[in-house]
C-alpha cells in the first residue's frame, strides 16, 4: 500500500530532505522514510506538499503531461485589471513556451490563512490583491513568473490542492498521513 503524506510546507524550507547549512529542509519536520517529494515548492512559496514512497504516484502528481490540477494563492502587487486575468486565463507566454489555461478569479485574503513569518513587505502606495490560480502543469516557479508577466509580481504565494488533497485545516509544519 502506497503512503502519502500531505504537509504544510512553512515560508523559507527547501523541498528536500538533504541538508543545507543554514536552511531548513523537509527534514526538520517529516520523520518518515522512504518518502519523497511528488513536485516541488520553491524556497519563498508556503502550503501543501504532497510527499509519497510510490515512484508511480509521484511521477503522476508531477510530470505535467499529466495535467494533475495544482490551486494556488497568490497576492500580487496592485489591482488586476480584466486584461490582466483574461491573459492568465487564456494561456500566459513564458520563456520557456505559452503555460496552458489556468483557472483565475480574484478572492479576498481568506480568514484561515495564516500571517507569513516575516511579514511580506508592504508599501503604502502599492495595493495588493489576493488570486485563486489553478494550474494544471508545473513549470519552475510557474505561478511567480505568470504573475509578473502580466504586470502583477507575486508576493505571497500559497498552494491549497494538489489533484485531490486539500491543504485544509493543516498548519505550517505540520503534515498528516492521506489515503489515494
Amino acid at each position: 500500500m502506497s503512503k502519502v503524506i500531505l504537509f504544510n510546507k512553512p515560508y523559507q524550507v527547501l523541498c528536500q530532505f538533504s541538508p543545507v547549512a543554514g536552511k531548513k529542509t523537509l527534514a526538520d519536520y517529516i520523520d518518515v522514510p522512504g518518502v519523497y517529494p511528488a513536485g516541488r515548492l520553491d524556497f519563498e512559496s508556503e502550503g501543501l506538499l504532497v510527499l509519497t514512497d510510490d515512484g508511480k504516484l509521484q511521477a503522476q502528481i508531477s510530470e505535467p503531461k499529466h495535467k494533475q490540477p495544482k490551486c494556488y494563492l497568490a497576492q500580487v502587487e496592485n489591482i488586476p485589471e480584466r486584461k490582466a486575468l483574461i491573459t492568465l486565463g487564456r494561456g500566459v507566454s513564458l520563456k520557456d513556451g505559452i503555460t496552458r489555461p489556468a483557472r483565475v478569479r480574484m478572492v479576498d485574503e481568506p480568514d484561515w490563512l495564516w500571517p507569513r513569518q516575516p511579514p511580506i513587505r508592504t508599501r503604502r502606495q502599492i495595493s495588493t490583491q489576493w488570486l485563486e490560480l489553478e494550474i494544471s502543469e508545473g513549470k519552475n516557479r510557474q505561478v511567480r513568473r505568470m504573475t509578473a508577466a502580466v504586470g502583477h509580481p507575486t508576493l505571497r504565494l500559497v498552494r491549497t490542492r494538489v489533484a485531490n488533497w486539500c491543504l485544509d485545516d493543516l498548519q505550517p509544519g505540520d503534515w498528516r498521513e492521506a489515503s489515494l
